[in-house]
């Protein structure tokens, strides 16, 4: 009995025991700080699994850039053993990359892309020398260079002080599709050397400025020089393009004073050394000045060679009591004692009246018609030679951006019947071959070419 109670009370005792350990447990997870120790162990824990984390993406971002780094260094290595020792085909490539980028890259003077130059427009250069009442005459000239020429063209204009204002009013009048085609210069009268009174009184007034265009247009290339008294029935273009026919002595070119030696002036009565047969006429020049300036000339007054510049003087005091022909006698002269240096052009590139009035004289004229006009002798302001004088009405009198078959051609042909009587007059296709054939290109460039339906 005794052991039976003892059993029971051990058992209540047990079960109060565990009743006390539950309900201790519950208010444990009830006590403040007991679960504010808790959260914060468990942040601590949160925090170190976030940091483990950071650290491994951190390890991976360095690993990438690593392995970026080294992608990037090898690549350039590549390349720059490629500049080092580019096979061909790879060069091409990188130049046309180069030139690629280069649109939108800023320019250095590193690594500068290749690039097309653009074509620079030739210009053609004409010189002329206008004196006492040239001024109409000259202006003439001008307009039948821009008539029919294709490039554009720089006129070096030399001119007395009373003509110079006179010229600038005159060509700034002309329309804009005119000018520009063209630009001017004015230049005064100047001899290097020498008394300039004497030099303007050789011949002509001031014709012998001629004779220093070498010394004074010094960054001009290449030169035609002509008398006021010239007119051209074709394209300048074409005398321009004999400049290539130059071989490596040739520097000027002209056209003989005569075809006939038996009725040529210098064969006749010269008392002076000349160029040739027949000697030769300055009145149209081709000239490349750069060579001028840069040859050393023979001739008879001492054994070494003189300079274009040093020349001039010493040879006009030597001649200056046995020339007729002022400057143009002193370049037959030249010529002379230097005859590889002229190139010799047609008769019908410097057409005068002495190829017509003894008799036609110029096969080229007849066979392909008159190039440049040359009216010496005054023959445009009196009645002598009507052939020519109607040419220069014609032309003199054409109003800029008119039909040029109207105001040009047909009055040409039409005044021509009044002519045929005449020595020059009665070969009018000599005149009018060229002119008919540079209209009739003219026509075909300005019309037939932009009514043409395309196919």
């Amino acid at each position: 009995m005794r052991i039976h109670c003892k059993v029971v009370v051990i058992a209540l005792c047990f079960g109060v025991f565990l009743l006390l350990y539950f309900l201790g447990g519950n208010a444990a997870d009830d006590d403040p700080l007991l679960r504010e120790v808790g959260e914060q162990q468990k942040q601590q824990e949160e925090k170190e699994e976030k940091e483990e984390e950071d650290n491994s993406s951190r390890s991976s971002s360095k690993q990438i850039r690593r392995d970026v780094a080294a992608k990037l260094a090898k690549k350039a290595s590549a390349v720059r053993k490629e500049k080092e020792a580019p096979p061909k085909g790879r060069r091409e490539k990188i130049n046309r990359g180069a030139s690629v980028n280069a649109k939108s890259k800023p320019r250095n003077n590193v690594g500068r892309p290749v690039t097309r130059r653009k074509r620079v427009e030739e210009v053609m250069h004409l010189a002329v020398v206008a004196c006492g009442s040239r001024l109409d005459e000259t202006l003439t000239m001008v307009k039948s260079a821009l008539l029919f020429s294709l490039k554009r063209i720089t006129f070096h204009i030399f001119a007395e002080d009373p003509l110079a204002p006179q010229f600038e009013e005159r060509l700034n009048k002309w329309p804009r599709a005119v000018s520009s085609k063209f630009q001017y210069r004015i230049y005064p009268i100047t001899f290097s050397v020498g008394n300039a009174d004497e030099w303007k009184k050789l011949f002509k007034p001031c014709a012998a400025q001629r004779l220093f265009l070498p010394v004074i247009l010094k960054d001009v290339d290449s030169l035609l020089y002509v008398d006021t008294d010239v007119l051209f029935l074709r394209p300048m273009d074409d005398i321009w393009s004999l400049l290539k026919s130059f071989n490596s002595t040739q520097l000027a070119a002209m056209a003989p004073e005569h075809e006939v030696p038996k009725i040529g002036w210098y064969s006749r009565f010269a008392r002076h050394p000349f160029y040739g047969v027949t000697g030769v006429n300055s009145g149209v020049m081709l000239m490349n000045l750069t060579r001028i300036r840069s040859t050393m000339f023979k001739n008879s007054m001492i054994p070494s060679g003189l300079s274009w510049e040093d020349i001039l003087h010493p040879l006009y005091q030597k001649y200056k009591n046995h020339i007729t022909w002022g400057d143009q006698d002193l370049l037959n002269i030249i010529f002379h004692y230097n005859p590889e240096c002229l190139f010799i052009f047609p008769c019908q590139w410097n057409y005068r009246p002495d190829h017509c009035m003894y008799g036609s004289n110029c096969k080229g004229a007849e066979e392909e018609g008159v190039s440049i006009l040359h009216g010496n002798r005054g023959v445009y302001h009196d009645d002598k030679q009507p052939a020519f004088k109607v040419v220069y009405d014609a032309i003199r009198e054409y109003p800029f951006e008119d039909n040029m078959f109207q105001s040009l051609f047909y009055p040409i042909q039409t005044k021509f019947l009044d002519t045929v009587n005449t020595l020059c007059g009665r070969i009018p296709q000599v005149f009018l071959k060229q002119i008919e054939k540079t209209m009739k290109k003219v026509f075909e460039d300005t019309v037939v070419r932009h009514v043409k339906p395309h196919k």
